[in-house]
């Protein structure tokens, strides 16, 4: 046997190391568990409600016996109901009364306010709000049944002092549940703002100041500019809890009187429970979460450029 087939033959095989998984398996890996709960969770009972969206599916009549395709026809019932639409007119406006004006603007002069009021003032203010967020919103809800209601304490504090009584649960609901809402969900805005003003620097300001700038040119010229981003986020985040607002106003009116305060939520919620037509109120669902898809892109499109990941 020669030299050479004895060297190859002695020479070992080189065997293949395992391939090791890349880098972006190894960094996805621990996520696994959250993304299939997400999935589990969250997109199937989404794809079951566009399935039931599709269908006649009832609680009672003939959707409750048999269950049939019927395609876009629940979208269509819907974009051809008046109250349909005066649902989405008074979600519009609930949410515009309630969280871009009222929430937004009020969460930022308290902001603003507790900037130079003392701890103690702050301490007791912060309380006294944050008390009215965390209430659960039936009981919020009922407290200002209590008070706005023709036998509540408003009417009791107007006839003390000999004014007339007002039953604005009766002649402005929409109004009167958006402020209630607005008294509960303020907090939420004035935390955010709060932390968004403790990152602006005192030494912009007093840079602005003396350049000779009033307060509210220092706030439209440096201060917002500067904290547009949580503007943005606060609204965006307000816009989407407003909409999905039902227990408040179920409690305080029902949505009445005849529909005067019946935002989207309760109008689902009486096709699909009240008349027992799931298919039909969910297909209001999914409307109602296109709308809110909508506004977060808007939202999205309009924040800062350079402040984009």
């Amino acid at each position: 046997m020669s030299a050479e087939a004895v060297g190859t033959r002695m020479t070992p095989t080189k065997q293949r190391s395992p391939r090791k998984p890349s880098r972006m398996m190894r960094r996805a890996a621990p996520l696994l568990p959250a993304l299939i709960l997400l999935l589990i969770f969250m997109l199937g009972p989404i794809i079951y409600s566009v399935y039931l969206s599709l269908t006649n599916k009832a609680l009672r009549g003939e959707g409750s016996a048999s269950t049939d395709f019927v395609g876009l026809a629940n979208f269509g019932q819907a974009f051809s109901s008046p109250q349909f639409w005066h649902s989405v007119g008074l979600t519009l406006i609930f949410t515009l009364v309630t969280a871009v004006i009222g929430q937004n603007i009020l969460g930022m002069v308290l902001a603003l306010l507790m900037r130079s009021a003392s701890k103690i003032v702050t301490t007791l203010t912060s309380a006294i709000i944050i008390a009215a967020w965390i209430l659960p919103e039936v009981v919020a809800g009922y407290l200002w049944y209590t008070f706005l209601g023709e036998k509540g304490s408003l009417n009791g504090l107007l006839n003390f002092l000999g004014l007339p009584s007002q039953d604005l649960l009766i002649s402005l609901p929409i109004l009167a549940v958006s402020f209630a809402n607005i008294w509960r969900g303020t907090a939420f805005s004035m935390l955010v703002y709060r932390a968004a003003l403790s990152q602006v620097s005192p030494d912009v300001d007093e840079s602005a100041q003396l350049d000779g700038a009033g307060g509210w040119r220092r706030f439209f010229s440096v201060t917002l500019p500067i904290i547009r981003r949580s503007v943005l986020t606060n609204l965006m985040l307000i816009t989407l809890q407003t909409l999905s607002v039902f227990g408040l106003i179920y409690i305080m009116t029902k949505g009445g009187p005849g529909g005067a305060s019946q935002t989207l939520p309760l109008f689902m919620y009486e096709q699909a429970f009240s008349f027992g037509q799931l298919g039909y109120g969910t297909a209001v669902a999914l409307i109602l979460l296109a709308i809110g898809g909508v506004a977060s892109l808007i939202y999205m499109k309009l924040l800062p450029r350079e402040d984009k990941s």
